[in-house]
């Protein structure tokens, strides 16, 4: 869909009126631009050039500042919380920061996202579906179709840039998994981060990638430097760093610049799993007990406060509790317990996120600012999370390798629940709970579960319909074009030199008078759709294709080869069935048969085939690299932060045999230190000298930790040191025999019967000469240990890769056969 500003655009409307302050070539002249071509052409030369200087006039080319008027925005977007979970749309879980924004202005009800986290981000910031912007799926599970490789195009710019070169500063803090993983390295290139020209962002602080621990945050970086500020200062908490950052920012500008507006693009971890809040946290809302009775309890709970509020109308149904997720009262008393914690963990991290969040909005109010901010705070970027399972998770990285928690196994890590012990996520009851009053949930695109999130909109100097209720719907490409519009600022039609295409969004700012409460929606089509599932919203109707195995389930039942036809389809009537209870589809097929052409209509225009219902052969798919086969790594010295082996830009240990060949010095009195790791406390493995005996340890999710150790501490003077892994057999996850050498002696040898097959933790970084994250074994050592000797050459040689489909799959029926 085009909106009237782009329409406008694209048919050569007349530049808008110039605003220009002080005398013009002056030093202190400022003026807005034409905005539809950026960067603005040069300005000619008015002045005069002799060859004296004293015969000559000199001009200066014009600041430019957005036009007056413009406010300053603040862009806030969580990150996996159903519409349900916050008390500002029912929930029990307090966040007071978004009360504040729906209290001072707008509420909306209907506000949609894409399902998953890449997919929503690329469209919020684009103003494009996700297809058009090439990011169907997460960039990890990126394909070589126009729309799912995952490489957002030139001829899509971001708002940041948009605004930048229109004379804002732009300064995003938290979350980017919208980086191609091949290009996620500190080697670059760097075009398409934050800080890139698509992006457009002047400053960014934050993590790259699906999540990270909020503890220790191996994977944070300041513009594209790593760091590791949690090193030597316990207690870190990347919820809390990044809200300094950001008021930190907002305190610099209002003092070296004050009148320049500012875009803070706000995108923290939370609530994505790891559920990290403070311990003060977790203790307030345990003693609320808001969950004691219970996921089906809840529901009910939270329908009543939504309908007290009216954020769902008197005549809402409440949708069905699906009848594979476990009734509450049939849990026995441990499992309760477990479940219990893992709710008041994850209430604790939302409430924490959202209480840093008000410590940003309250700086821009100490800084007298807030009247003229744009104030649009997005409660999620899709439904709850399922992926935490039937019994919920200690390790996320463990069900990433084919190991399903139980409940028995979770309650070892109960008093340590959320804790830098733990990398924890909830049972997927919970999830459907928090997404009250919808079926469905994150991933699934075909029901509001998944894709309807709350938002709120304020701007005080503008929008006076305080605690006001918007119900028109929408959808996340329509934030970029209400920016636009609030900021007085065109479209563009070309960027950089690249022809724009046209922003698919359309404004909400028809809605924010008293007097256009009840106005039509302009947003009267929008498509859906994420691994197959999928819904065409048209005038009021939507049409839904669940999927046909619901995310949490671990099945070898192959989906339909034909998607397009093979997924069973419902109708809904929303003006008259606001929350998808009432399935029309056998009453009206012909109506479902004209929505089901609409929808191919749509996919068609954005990109959206060809359609596939696959996760596991999207994320071991070949993807690009900038070092394709390579099978042989050479360091020195030390090199630290180096993420994403899979792409290349590191050695990829698992499902292969492989040899770890390690000069090195040792100085008189002895040397310790790290060799080698990738990964950390919850899956991984490391190399290293542990008071000088030569020691390499594989850790298995933190279940299990396998050590080969020399007995004798390496003399004074050159040694060299290898470590030879074989595999039994090709395969994932296949066991094998480990030989440890000292100067061509064996010093260990002894099997491992598996090994990990599917992934280390993608929050932890490949290191040499020293452990920048977390420790392969608390018990060993504390990172960084640096090697106090010196490596003279490391040397990694891979054997061949033998990962296929049918291996990944047998790994899927071991986690369904567990659960």
């Amino acid at each position: 869909m085009i909106s009237a500003l782009a329409v406008a655009a694209i048919l050569g409307a007349p530049a808008m009126a110039q605003q220009v302050t002080g005398t013009p070539g002056s030093a202190g002249a400022t003026s807005t631009i034409d905005g539809r071509y950026l960067p603005n052409p040069p300005p000619p030369f008015r002045g005069e050039i002799n060859p004296n200087a004293v015969d000559s006039k000199p001009y200066w080319p014009a600041i430019t500042v957005p036009p007056k008027g413009a406010p300053n925005v603040l862009l806030i977007m969580t990150d996996d919380v159903g519409f349900s979970a916050p008390s500002t749309f029912g929930g029990v879980i307090p966040t007071p920061a978004l009360d504040r924004i729906a209290q001072t202005g707008l509420r909306y009800t209907a506000f949609h996202t894409t399902a998953l986290c890449s997919p929503t981000r690329a469209a919020l910031l684009t103003g494009r579906n996700h297809h058009s912007v090439s990011t169907g799926v997460v960039v990890d599970q990126a394909t070589g179709y126009p729309g799912y490789n995952s490489v957002i195009p030139r001829d899509a710019v971001a708002i940041g840039e948009i605004l930048r070169q229109n004379g804002y500063d732009t300064s995003w803090y938290g979350k980017d998994h919208n980086i191609p993983q091949w290009e996620g390295s500190q080697a670059g290139p760097f075009h398409n981060w934050p800080t890139g020209a698509i992006k457009g962002f002047d400053y960014y602080y934050g993590f790259a990638g699906d999540d990270t621990s909020q503890w220790q945050p191996n994977n944070l970086f300041r513009n594209t430097t790593p760091i590791q500020p949690f090193l030597g200062n316990p207690g870190w908490n990347l919820i809390t760093a990044m809200a300094d950052e950001a008021i930190g920012r907002i305190k610099m500008l209002n003092e070296v610049q004050p009148d320049r507006p500012f875009m803070i693009y706000y995108a923290p971890g939370g609530t994505h799993s790891p559920h990290h809040p403070t311990k003060e946290w977790v203790d307030k809302i345990s003693n609320m007990k808001l969950f004691d009775e219970g996921w089906n309890k809840l529901r009910e709970t939270i329908f009543a406060n939504q309908k007290k509020l009216g954020v769902i109308p008197q005549s809402a149904q409440l949708t069905a509790w699906p009848k594979d997720l476990p009734q509450w009262d049939t849990l026995s008393p441990e499992a309760k317990k477990l479940y219990i914690r893992q709710a008041d963990v994850y209430a604790a991290y939302l409430a924490y996120t959202d209480n840093e969040i008000g410590r940003v909005i309250q700086a821009i109010a100490d800084a007298g600012k807030l009247d003229n901010t744009l104030v649009i705070y997005i409660s999620g970027d899709n439904g709850s999370s399922p992926e935490g399972t039937v019994h919920g998770l200690f390790n996320e990285f463990a069900v990433a390798n084919a190991v399903n928690p139980t409940v028995e196994m979770n309650m070892k890590f109960y008093d340590a629940w959320g804790s830098d012990q733990t990398y924890p996520h909830y049972a997927v009851g919970w999830a459907w709970a928090w997404d009250t009053p919808y079926q469905w949930t994150k991933e699934v695109a075909s029901h509001f579960g998944g894709t309807r999130n709350g938002m709120a909109i304020a701007w005080p100097a503008r929008i006076k319909d305080a605690g006001g209720i918007r119900n028109q719907f929408h959808h996340v490409i329509d934030v970029v074009p209400t920016i636009l519009e609030a900021a007085g600022l065109p479209q563009p039609v070309n960027v950089n030199g690249i022809a724009q295409k046209p922003i698919e969004g359309v404004s909400m700012a028809y809605t924010w008078d008293k007097a256009d409460a009840n106005a039509a929606g302009q947003r009267t089509t929008q498509y859906f759709e994420m691994f197959g599932s999928r819904a065409i919203y048209h005038d009021g109707w939507i049409a839904s294709a669940p999927p046909v195995h619901a995310p949490w389930v671990f099945t070898l039942d192959k989906p339909p080869a034909d998607v397009m036809n093979g997924f069973p389809w419902e109708l809904y009537n929303i003006s008259e069935d606001w929350t998808q209870s009432n399935n029309l589809a056998a009453k009206m097929p012909e109506k479902l048969r004209a929505m089901q052409q609409l929808f191919a209509m749509e996919a068609a225009k954005y990109q959206v085939f060809p359609l596939a219902d696959t996760r596991l052969e999207r994320f071991i798919s070949p993807k690009p690299s900038y070092t394709p086969g390579r099978t042989l790594f050479t360091y020195s010295g030390e090199v630290s932060n180096v993420p994403f082996p899979e792409t290349g830009s590191a050695p990829s240990l698992l499902n292969r045999s492989y040899t770890i060949t390690v000069e090195v010095e040792i100085p008189q009195g002895g040397a310790e230190g790290m060799l080698m790791t990738d990964g950390g406390r919850f899956a991984g493995y490391g190399f290293y000298l542990l008071k000088g005996r030569p020691v390499f340890t594989w850790n298995l999710v933190g279940l299990e930790r396998v050590k080969w150790q020399a007995k004798e501490a390496l003399a004074p003077g050159k040694h060299t040191l290898q470590f030879d892994w074989k595999v039994d057999s090709p395969g994932l996850g296949k066991g094998g025999t480990a030989t440890l050498k000292v100067d061509g002696m064996v010093a260990d040898s002894h099997p491992m019967p598996r090994s990990l097959p599917i992934t280390l933790m993608w929050d932890e970084t490949f290191n040499v000469g020293l452990d920048t994250g977390t420790s392969v074994d608390d018990q060993d050592y504390q990172v960084p240990f640096k090697f106090t000797g010196r490596i003279n050459k490391l040397t990694v040689k891979l054997g061949p890769s033998e990962i296929t489909v049918a291996e990944k799959e047998k790994i899927e029926k071991t986690r369904r056969d567990k659960q």
